[in-house]
């Protein structure tokens, strides 16, 4: 099935969702949160669990900061609340197809102190230890990892990270932040994500 230019698999219920996701091995997935038989939340967790990189935008109805975090825990890499117009979803979708292919042409290893991500295998370390990431905490470590030493505000950060059009709750930064610093910081490591107070972040050692 063709539309909008796109080649499309389409699945009716959560288990065809989940089936269908790996035989076609899309360029991107967009899941409805509420699908009968198995959620789209669920398919998310479940692609995660098996490793598989696939964007993924999830929709839904739920529109809380506990709502956005929990679909974006799940591994969903964005999150579009209805009712939208179909314009912004398929403008999610081209920024997602573009970002991937992006970064699939500058894959580089970004390093600051002992912390390393490769912004192609998508892969965390800190010194020898790998750290599991989930795809927000990836990009939101990534823009700081870019940008080492420099204080981002917190508007800025929404913007890079979570898009122009975020709707939501701006103390979703403070979520993925303590996320992050739980994380990179397991086994006693120093400190490399500071708070500037009434400002916002800064990676510096």
């Amino acid at each position: 099935m063709q539309y909008e230019g796109y080649r499309v698999t389409a699945a009716y219920d959560g288990w065809e969702g989940i089936q269908a996701a790996r035989e076609a091995s899309p360029d991107l997935l967009v899941l409805d949160w509420m699908l009968p038989g198995v959620s789209g939340l669920e398919i998310c967790q479940r692609l995660r669990e098996m490793h598989d990189k696939v964007p993924i935008v999830l929709l839904t109805a739920k529109d809380s900061v506990r709502d956005h975090v929990q679909g974006l825990d799940a591994g969903a890499d964005d999150y579009l609340v209805k009712p939208f117009s179909i314009e912004k979803l398929f403008a999610r979708i081209r920024a997602h197809l573009r970002r991937e292919q992006d970064d699939k042409s500058e894959a580089e290893l970004l390093q600051f102190a002992d912390l390393s991500l490769d912004t192609g295998t998508r892969e965390v370390y800190r010194g020898h230890r790998p750290i599991e990431l989930t795809a927000k905490e990836f990009d939101l470590l990534k823009y700081l990892i870019s940008h080492p030493r420099q204080v981002l505000t917190r508007d800025r950060i929404l913007e890079r990270v979570w898009g122009h059009d975020f709707f939501g709750d701006s103390n979703i930064i403070e979520v993925y932040i303590r996320y992050l610093r739980l994380k990179l910081e397991a086994e006693g490591e120093k400190r490399l994500i500071q708070t500037v107070r009434s400002v916002g972040y800064v990676l510096r050692e």
